[in-house]
């Protein structure tokens, strides 16, 4: 029995599931389960990264855990940590650019948290020895500064939905329809919660495991010091709309269409994750977008030197930089955050 049919058969059991619910099945289900089986990155998958668009975005990032310990006051040990490393290029890259950086390098434990076997086999297939894996952050010892990276993996934490109805809010669940296929409906009884006055039809995201998230990094970093970046598209300030989305083969497609077969995602609510941090007693720096961080850290002078290195390969880099940072491509809808330690100023988040 196939994925949808358990969950069809868990809905027709149990009554309608949250999306969250929903989505948590879809990416991690044990036995068919996109992550857990099938993830596909890259041009020939269902959806590509900044790290598989340019080696640029990952030896930015190298250099910005750099400049980090220094302003740290170069600690040794300091975990430098990556949350969701997709296939490691982004760490492979980072790890390139640290190099400049031998007492980083000696000072660094490299940690990688995956959940997903077929991506960690790739990981160590790229990376090698000299990197450990851990399942969660909590399984990476405390004790240390930590410089933690996540890339496109707040999507990956699914919101509850909520509607605006004629009587008041209610919770939008996955159900089945009158032909015993999954289907979208609300929760039969109005929220008791307060949300904000909004007209009928409008919808609210909150994610639970985004913000459970943002306090687990807060706390850590409060304790310990260091700083976590988080990079993600998603929205710099409350709003309303329904993000979740499937994507296929970089198509879009109804989300209910193939459990476990899409990778599902929704935007990245930042404000909350950043204030679930700031509750555990670390700070945060203002949200700014992919496009403005990557300026800041020297994009422009790095795609300068590529391209003198190798002048054969100057409409590529070009290309590749208009995708990182340009508003109409990943440089707006993307957004970079930053938790660090009282008192530290991260690179790139300057006022």
């Amino acid at each position: 029995m196939g994925l949808r049919d358990r969950l069809i058969a868990q809905v027709r059991e149990s009554g309608p599931m949250s999306v969250a619910q929903y989505m948590t099945a879809c990416l991690h289900d044990p036995r068919d389960g996109y992550y857990a089986t099938r993830p596909a990155l890259g041009a020939d998958g269902d959806f590509i990264t900044a790290p598989l668009v340019s080696q640029m975005f990952g030896e930015l990032i190298g250099l910005w855990a750099v400049a980090c310990w220094e302003r740290l006051g170069r600690p040794s040990p300091v975990y430098l940590v990556e949350m969701g490393p997709g296939d490691g290029t982004l760490m492979d890259d980072m790890l390139r650019a640290a190099r400049l950086a031998p007492a980083f390098g000696a000072a660094a434990e490299v940690w990688l948290v995956e959940t997903s076997q077929p991506l960690a086999a790739r990981q160590k297939a790229l990376l090698g020895d000299g990197v450990r894996w851990a399942s969660s952050l909590g399984e990476i010892p405390a004790g240390a500064p930590m410089l933690l990276i996540a890339n496109e993996l707040l999507d990956c934490l699914p919101p509850r939905q909520f509607v605006r109805a004629p009587r008041g809010w209610a919770e939008r669940m996955v159900g089945l329809n009158d032909a015993g296929d999954l289907a979208f409906g609300l929760s039969a009884a109005p929220l008791g919660a307060t949300l904000p006055e909004a007209p009928v039809g409008s919808v609210v995201e909150h994610s639970p495991a985004q913000e459970a998230l943002g306090s687990e990094i807060g706390a850590r970093i409060a304790a310990d010091g260091g700083a976590a970046l988080l990079i993600d598209y998603g929205r710099d300030a409350p709003g309303f709309g329904d993000t979740l989305q499937a994507l296929r083969r970089h198509v879009k497609e109804d989300p209910l269409a193939s459990p476990g077969e899409a990778d599902l995602t929704a935007h990245a609510d930042f404000p909350a994750v950043l204030a679930a941090a700031a509750r555990e007693g670390a700070a945060t720096a203002p949200i700014l977008t992919q496009g403005e961080f990557l300026v800041r850290l020297g994009i422009g002078a790095r795609a300068e030197a590529l391209t003198a290195a190798r002048p054969d390969r100057s409409e590529t880099i070009e290309r590749q930089l208009e995708r990182l940072v340009s508003p109409d491509q990943m440089g707006e809808l993307f957004k970079a955050a930053c938790i660090h330690s009282p008192g530290l100023v991260p690179p790139g988040f300057e006022s």
